[in-house]
């Protein structure tokens, strides 16, 4: 979480809210509809096959426009999870085609609302879908895990509000009108991504410290304060990192839209849109989209309350997975072994690994895609919690990569929680679309050593790209990429508040851990608009060499960075390596660098 001004940060302590009582009754009732008891225990017997399909349970709603009291639901909703931070609720609010009128549905955490047609304009809501700060005194930089998707707004003053923080994508919308990302009376905002949609008007970002723009179309941008970046945006202001602070690329090297829910023929199906390379624009709008399309009876639909075992059957049989929204508690590690697979979360479903497993591994396969959960480190030291490929991959995934789209990684907070590694690429030419993996800074079970991750995203695989990549308060390196020839568009990170001292943080004779850190065998990098800050609230005195590590090689390249201390608690000696200006007293000014080497 960043804060523009520590004076923003508030109290960090008994921030949880517990859950309604008619959110526990439909968690209750989702972990009594969980796997079937035959799957719990061992057997010599071939394992009876596991039906595709079945109900998306209590946590989805579905509406349709002749649907009575729709604001009054969604207000329900909203009044639960307005301010339930850390609670155990999760929504998913679904829309059929058609039109809504005079509705604004507020969004609180682990909340999803999304369109059900191809494009977003088959369902349009005349009114707005709203993310504001009044839970939190005007401050937006916590306004996490929460999503729009593949809907049309016509805001009911023109503009519509959505003023969030990070883990909250808005993907395949299209607003008729303008979009403001900062919460009302411009308090302080700290996102967030917005891929593949259209925003016929002018997107205000105001107080917005940092946001990544990916394969869109805007009608214009107001502002920018620290890094505002666009890859394949028409309508992106041009390149002119730091004043400023915009980083245009023209394309989008390689992308492949995240999977979606929709209704086809009266029933549920998934869509899973293709793979587009020097993208540009929005993939919709044009007749059908381009990809394929999977029957639900393709997918086994997951309860909270489910085995471990029991996903693994349904994967071993060739299903997908769906998750649906709720928590689930694994014992051992989701295995997708199949190329192909589907694993697709909704409403935030969230999984938790017990007795330090590994949440889920991904094979050394073609084309998996994994979409929409949060894993939540268990109080047990995981190795790793998401591990995509085994340690050594290297077949070539150029023609059908491996995606890893809004899926978050949460240690602490919510909990005790630890874990060594959050995620570890392997696997050749993985696309990392928009996650935050992010070690707690406030919340239960938060200290140096109490939610201790000592590293957030490891990339050993080569030709890895991320687009979109928030990763905070690791106790060491934040980003460690080892992989030749990886890309990252847009990185956004923050150094962990709660290092005790500067012997803390040491790093052999370097003082502090890179935020992003290229292996020192790598020979070819490339990085843009890359930005990490500091602010060491139990020892402000601490000094962090730099922000960013990497190999002088003229291959390894940066564009567009910079540091910034969050109100002079710490500071940055140099931006890159020995490169770049160190931050200045309490002032909290960004020291940049345009290009490195």
């Amino acid at each position: 979480m960043t804060s523009h001004s520590p004076a923003s940060r508030g109290p960090s302590v008994g921030r949880r809210t517990l859950l309604g009582a008619a959110g526990a009754a439909a968690v209750a009732s989702a972990v009594a509809g969980g796997a079937a008891p035959a799957s719990a225990a061992p057997s010599r017997k071939r394992p009876a096959a596991l039906p595709g399909g079945g109900d998306l349970g209590p946590g989805v709603l579905v509406f349709d426009p002749s649907t009575p009291d729709i604001q009054a639901r969604l207000d329900q909703v909203f009044r639960q999870q307005e301010s339930a931070q850390f609670g155990t609720g999760r929504y998913a609010l679904l829309f059929k085609p058609g039109t809504y009128h005079g509705l604004n549905a507020q969004l609180g955490f682990y909340t999803s609302i999304a369109g059900l047609g191809l494009s977003p304009d088959d369902t349009t809501i005349n009114g707005d879908v709203t993310v504001d700060a009044g839970w939190f005194n005007g401050n937006a930089t916590q306004n996490f895990w929460r999503s729009a998707e593949n809907l049309a707004l016509v805001p009911a003053n023109g503009t519509n509000r959505w003023a969030v923080a990070q883990a909250a994508p808005f993907r395949r919308m299209h607003v008729r009108g303008g979009l403001n990302l900062s919460p009302t009376g411009y308090g302080w905002a700290s996102g967030g991504y917005i891929a593949d949609s259209r925003i016929d008007g002018q997107v205000g970002p105001y107080s917005q410290q940092q946001w990544y723009t990916r394969d869109s179309a805007i009608g214009s941008w107001l502002n920018g304060v620290w890094n505002m970046v666009f890859s394949g945006v028409e309508g992106a202001p041009a390149q002119s990192f730091p004043n400023p602070p915009y980083t245009t690329l023209d394309t989008t090297p390689v992308s492949r839209e995240k999977p979606f829910l929709y209704v086809g023929g009266g029933e549920f199906r998934v869509f899973l849109p293709e793979k587009r390379t020097n993208a540009r624009g929005v993939t919709w709008g044009n007749g059908t989209p381009r990809g394929t399309s999977l029957p639900l009876s393709r997918f086994y639909v997951a309860r909270p309350g489910v085995t471990a075992a029991t996903l693994n059957q349904a994967l071993a049989q060739g299903l997908h997975l769906l998750l649906t929204p709720g928590i689930y508690h694994v014992d051992r590690p989701i295995q997708v072994n199949r190329a192909g697979t589907v694993v697709l979360g909704l409403g935030y479903a969230t999984i938790v690994p017990d007795n330090g497993v590994t949440a889920l591994k991904v094979a050394d396969v073609d084309g998996v895609r994994l979409a929409g959960f949060l894993v939540d480190a268990g109080p047990v030291n995981s190795p790793t919690l998401l591990e995509i490929g085994p340690a050594g991959a290297s077949r070539d995934h150029f023609a059908n990569p491996t995606t890893v789209q809004d899926v978050f990684v949460r240690i602490g907070g919510a909990g005790a929680g630890r874990a060594t590694t959050s995620m570890v690429v392997n696997s050749r030419h993985t696309i990392v679309d928009h996650t935050w993996v992010w070690r707690a800074d406030h919340g239960t079970g938060v200290g140096w050593e109490t939610n201790r991750a000592d590293y957030g995203v490891v990339v050993n695989g080569h030709d890895v790209l991320a687009t979109g990549l928030f990763v905070e308060h690791f106790n060491k390196y934040d980003v460690q990429w080892n992989g030749q020839r990886g890309r990252t568009i847009f990185f956004q990170n923050e150094k962990a508040y709660d290092a005790p001292n500067q012997a803390a943080i040491q790093n052999g004779p370097v003082k502090g851990y890179a935020a992003y850190k290229v292996g020192d065998g790598v020979t070819a990098h490339e990085g843009w608009g890359l930005g990490s800050y500091c602010y060491y609230n139990v020892d402000p005195t601490i000094v962090q060499h730099h922000g960013f590590a990497a190999p002088a090689r003229p291959g390894v390249r940066f564009h567009n960075l910079l540091v910034v201390s969050l109100g002079g608690n710490g500071q940055y000696e140099h931006v890159v390596n020995d490169f770049g200006a160190p931050t200045s007293g309490t002032s909290t000014t960004p020291s940049t660098v345009v290009s490195y080497p």
